[in-house]
């Protein structure tokens, strides 16, 4: 290992949810040297509480405000410096981490992950909507603050290891696997019926409720194509979907020359986490192994646009261009948070993004003097009024 390199001094932003646990799990099972400076959390104040108490960072933020009392009394006389709301999970992102992880889940996190490339962090994105909303204007300010952003989804951390410098200009195509989520076996009929409960049971991968619901979408899958684009500068044409349940190979980039690379390894975030905690070394950890003879084999299906028509949405944005990707991530959310509060069904979750982009009608392209950020987050507000009028409508009649 390079000198140091394992000894770092480490911020997680959404510490309580399953990337910024698994990023703590990394870290006792690989006995890297972290100092830990923050950690934040949206509303699970006890488990905050109990991270900090093991952990011992310079800051505890609890984003819910009224959480802070309890938070003040669960780490009285520890030392910690504790804070609340918004505000305080931007300054945790602005204190002086070399890495920080950006687990916060949507548009949450956008805010908190531009302070932490503003001042040059090498940023581990877990947060999708950080690209999704103003990809070009991340990457800019952490290239410019001398910073980096690495991806930590399993697909674009697979492109990462894979994408070889030296041979970009010869790329063909990049191909996101998807897991095809708990429905891909059902029926259309079946799925207008399915519940919140039965959306979140994904058959591979442990994660949290939104991310689940978009993984049973496949809208996942579309925002991926966004971030992808971002991340790689590659455009749309050349990225491609393909369902692959075992969830074995986690993305694909063929060659001009016919040549196809692709990162294996078992469902476990734990892996890209340490990939992006150690670039361009590698971090040795207990990760399970992947056993290819036990396996038998690995599938592959095309994605039924039918049954899951937010790959296509999305890649409609994509080609849009502008802020329409920030719309409809936007709306996206309000519609998946309306479909676990049980007030649209599954199949109204799609239907109600493509209806609000519809409405929109390109009023995603403003930027008002020139802020790209400012107009993603103006647009972001825009779009959640016109989805919540959707969702509210399709409410009214079920």
């Amino acid at each position: 290992m390079g000198p140091g390199l394992l000894s770092r001094t480490v911020t997680v932003l959404g510490s309580t949810g399953s990337i910024g646990v698994s990023t703590l799990s990394l870290f006792e099972e690989s006995g890297a040297d972290v100092e830990i400076v923050a950690l934040t959390a949206g509303r699970q104040v006890e488990k905050l509480a109990e991270q900090a108490l093991k952990w011992r960072p310079k800051l505890a933020v609890i984003e819910d405000e009224t959480k802070l009392a309890e938070l003040r009394e669960r780490l009285a006389g520890s030392g910690i410096e504790t804070a609340a709301g918004p505000a305080a999970v931007r300054e945790a992102a602005e204190r002086d981490a070399a890495w920080v992880m950006s687990a916060i889940v949507g548009s949450a996190g956008l805010s908190p992950t531009l302070a932490a490339a503003r001042r040059g962090a090498v940023v581990a994105l877990a947060n999708k909507e950080s690209l999704v909303c103003c990809g070009p204007s991340l990457l800019r300010i952490a290239a410019a603050a001398g910073g980096r952003v690495i991806p930590v989804d399993s697909e674009h951390s697979a492109i990462f290891q894979v994408l070889q410098e030296p041979c970009r200009d010869k790329l063909a195509t990049m191909t996101l696997t998807a897991s095809g989520g708990p429905f891909r076996t059902w029926t259309y009929e079946a799925m207008r019926a399915a519940t919140p409960e039965q959306a979140v049971a994904h058959p591979n991968w442990s994660m949290g409720a939104k991310i689940s619901v978009d993984s049973a979408t496949m809208m996942n899958k579309g925002l991926e194509m966004i971030e992808a684009s971002y991340l790689f500068a590659v455009p749309e044409k050349q990225i491609d979907v393909v369902v692959h349940p075992q969830s074995i190979i986690h993305s694909m980039v063929e060659y001009a020359d016919g040549s196809t690379l692709a990162q294996l390894g078992p469902p476990d975030m734990r892996a890209p986490i340490a990939c992006a905690y150690a670039w361009p070394d590698r971090l040795p950890w207990p990760a399970p192994k992947l056993d290819l003879a036990a396996l038998g084999q690995l599938t592959f299906e095309a994605p039924d646009l039918q049954r899951f028509p937010a790959i296509d949405i999305a890649r409609q944005a994509l080609k849009l261009g502008g802020h329409a990707p920030a719309a409809m991530n936007a709306a996206n959310e309000v519609a998946v948070g309306a479909f676990l509060d049980r007030r649209i069904g599954f199949l109204d979750i799609a239907a109600s993004v493509r209806d609000t982009l519809d409405r929109l009608n390109g009023g995603w392209d403003l930027t008002p003097g020139g802020d790209e950020v400012e107009a993603a987050m103006m647009i972001d507000a825009g779009a959640r009024r016109v989805a919540t009028e959707v969702v509210d409508r399709l409410a009214a009649v079920r």
